[in-house]
């Protein structure tokens, strides 16, 4: 009889000690695939990148912005945000700074689009949104207005972008034709917006969280892309429709 007793006894300590090895490695099997997203913020691309390696994390730059407090080359924003649980293999989306603005913005107005265009790239900035505008008095093809404006300091983005005449009937005087923001930093985006006198709807923002780890022995979901906190993700009107004073603007911003 005792001896039946130490048997089950043993049998009873043998699976607490299976259960508990079980639990352990499933413990390490999740965790050990999360991993703590590093501090990019002011490390060269390269850097960055070797750091990144040696966490297991992969990178790209999405965009490219001029910033006064970060040096040229180096990170300037980030997302997901640092100290961010994510999974092993997770792509990091950089910001990299352009370093303080000193390029002059060019006047573009009134020449043709493609001579605009020229001299946006021969100073050396990129082309953003062109958007056309309907406007009988104005020759197609001719850029109606710009931003940012002429010789603009303090500028966010190297785009310059334009609103470009086009042959039909004339649009109502007041009205603009609303530009793609997505993808731009709220701050700059809603400033050119409420000088040009729009009217801004209360802000939104989405939480661009991080998708949960996935269960051992299943496939691990793509990475997508997570926009960088404070950047545009949805609007409304969308571009191209025509937006006035009395027309509120929805932006959605990530966060």
């Amino acid at each position: 009889m005792i001896g039946f007793f130490r048997f089950v006894l043993v049998v009873m300590l043998l699976t607490v000690v299976a259960m508990t090895s079980a639990i352990v490695t499933m413990h390490f099997a999740i965790h050990g695939a999360e991993v703590s997203t590093p501090n990019f913020r002011g490390m060269t691309i390269a850097d960055a990148g070797q750091r990144a390696a040696a966490t297991g994390l992969s990178l790209h730059v999405e965009n490219k912005l001029y910033s006064a407090d970060v040096p040229a080359g180096r990170v300037a924003n980030q997302s997901p945000v640092a100290g961010t649980i994510v999974r092993h293999g997770w792509l990091v989306w950089l910001t990299q700074s352009l370093g303080p603005q000193k390029l002059a913005i060019p006047d573009t107005l009134g020449k043709d689009q493609r001579i605009a265009s020229i001299e946006i790239r021969r100073a050396g900035l990129q082309t953003g949104t062109v958007a056309t505008l309907p406007a009988s008095e104005i020759p197609a093809g001719s850029v109606i207005a710009q931003s940012p404006q002429p010789g603009a300091s303090g500028v966010a983005s190297p785009m310059v972008n334009l609103l470009v005449g086009a042959e039909g009937a004339a649009q109502p005087a007041g009205g603009y034709v609303m530009p793609d923001l997505t993808g731009q930093l709220f701050t700059p985006a809603a400033l050119s917006l409420t000088r040009s006198g729009l009217q801004l709807a209360p802000l939104k923002t989405q939480d661009m969280h991080v998708p949960p780890v996935s269960a051992p022995g299943t496939p691990a979901a793509v990475s997508a892309p997570t926009p960088p906190s404070g950047t545009i993700v949805a609007q409304n009107p969308p571009a191209g429709f025509r937006v006035d004073s009395t027309t509120p603007i929805q932006l959605t911003v990530a966060q």
